[in-house]
């Protein structure tokens, strides 16, 4: 194992992400695009939103791809299509961004948080269906949580990181309890999931009742600022989709229902339908520098120190983020900053211990997978312009941290 870096890598930066080397390829694509939209004027909607939703619909295996304006968004307009609002209870992570938890609390719903699998650091429904067991009955086709009296409605999993969630549990459990199930797949588009029936793989955001997606900059599929999309199958919930995005209204100055200002914006649409030609390529290109990674910590005899991610088998892991789990993880964070290599925490303090859900009651020791993911995991830089130089100095920096 090396101890140190080596002298012609040892002044190399490696930032967590470079959007920058991205752009400089695309650039010649992307600037008459931005030029053809300017010079129409159409910025709100249109024929560049419709294109872009058509195309990740169908790369997501979904019938419908409705635009929205961020992936929070996304999250927020598919509990109210779902109707989902005081009284109402959604199964979730607490292992996940703030929005998965925080838009449920915005409708009037109350989060339930179950514990994640800590392989894949997705929703365990080993967990969702203790919590069944042990908190809710099922009455007149409905589950109800005996200790709040609230309806749980929904079942939102989490694809976080790249790999999707183990859904055919997840969805068996949803259609034996009359759950509806939004897929948060903000990290995830054109993550796979393998079919039981032996049908083929099918994608993040085509199994449950609605996808929802974030174009975040950071994101696989990026935007030039906030973006996101819902997928869905159903031609109904879909066009509740649409109709919720502008407030409501259809036709437009009429209101049956209360909606929002959910549009994505054309100037955006430009901008990701050309990106979208080129995601496969990044993800391969990803999966590579996942791969590097994998043996270079075997290589480098890390493997006692360092829980590389699981992908697991017969999925297709997109790696929007190569996280491992570490001992020391602060120290070993410190030390990576000093030898100027990017790193995040994905997430610092999971949702049950976030200040603003402490009426809720969880206490110290509830989803304890959840909470020691929270202190010792890392995402490490994997954006697909890495060098093989940049990589291997990632991993004999940290080498050199434990040696």
């Amino acid at each position: 194992m090396k101890s140190e870096a080596s002298p012609a890598t040892a002044r190399m930066e490696v930032p967590l992400l470079d959007l920058k080397a991205q752009y400089r390829g695309l650039k010649d694509q992307i600037l008459p695009a931005i030029e053809e939209v300017c010079a129409s004027q159409h910025f709100i909607l249109g024929p560049h939103v419709k294109d872009l939703e058509n195309s990740v619909a169908d790369y997501s295996q979904a019938a419908h791809g409705i635009g929205m304006s961020s992936g929070t968004d996304a999250l927020l307009v598919a509990l109210m299509a779902l109707e989902v609002g005081h009284g109402d209870e959604v199964i979730t992570t607490p292992y996940t961004f703030f929005a998965t938890g925080g838009t449920v609390a915005r409708v009037g719903a109350r989060p339930v948080f179950c514990d994640i699998d800590p392989q894949t650091y997705n929703l365990s429904a080993r967990m969702v269906q203790n919590f069944i067991d042990e908190h809710c009955d099922f009455r007149d086709g409905r589950l109800i949580n005996r200790v709040t009296g609230g309806h749980v409605k929904v079942l939102l999993p989490v694809h976080l990181y790249g790999q999707m969630a183990d859904m055919q549990p997840l969805m068996d459990i949803a259609r034996q309890f009359n759950l509806k199930v939004i897929e948060d797949a903000a990290q995830a588009i054109g993550a796979e999931y393998p079919a039981a029936d032996g049908s083929g793989p099918r994608r993040a955001g085509s199994i449950g009742d609605i996808g929802c997606f974030s174009f975040f900059p950071s994101k696989n599929l990026g935007a030039f600022g906030d973006g996101g999309m819902c997928t869905a199958n159903d031609d109904t919930l879909a066009g509740t989709l649409r109709i919720m995005r502008v407030h409501g209204g259809k036709p437009k100055y009429y209101h049956a229902v209360i909606g929002g200002n959910f549009r994505l914006d054309a100037l955006q649409a430009a901008v990701l339908k050309i990106k979208l030609a080129h995601l496969d390529d990044w993800t391969a290109a990803r999966q590579r520098n996942a791969a590097f990674y994998d043996q270079a910590f075997v290589a480098a005899g890390l493997t006692d120190r360092i829980t590389t991610p699981v992908a697991m088998k017969g999925y297709r892991h997109i790696y929007n983020q190569y996280v491992i789990r570490v001992p020391d993880r602060d120290k070993l964070r410190a030390h990576l900053a000093d030898s100027k290599i990017g790193t995040e925490i994905y997430y610092p303090v999971p949702l049950h211990e976030q200040e603003c859900f402490a009426h809720l009651g969880y206490r110290e020791g509830d989803c304890l997978e959840s909470s020691r993911a929270a202190r010792e995991t890392l995402a490490l830089p994997v954006y697909p312009e890495l060098s093989q130089e940049q990589l291997q100095y990632v991993v004999d920096t940290i080498a050199g941290f434990y040696a």
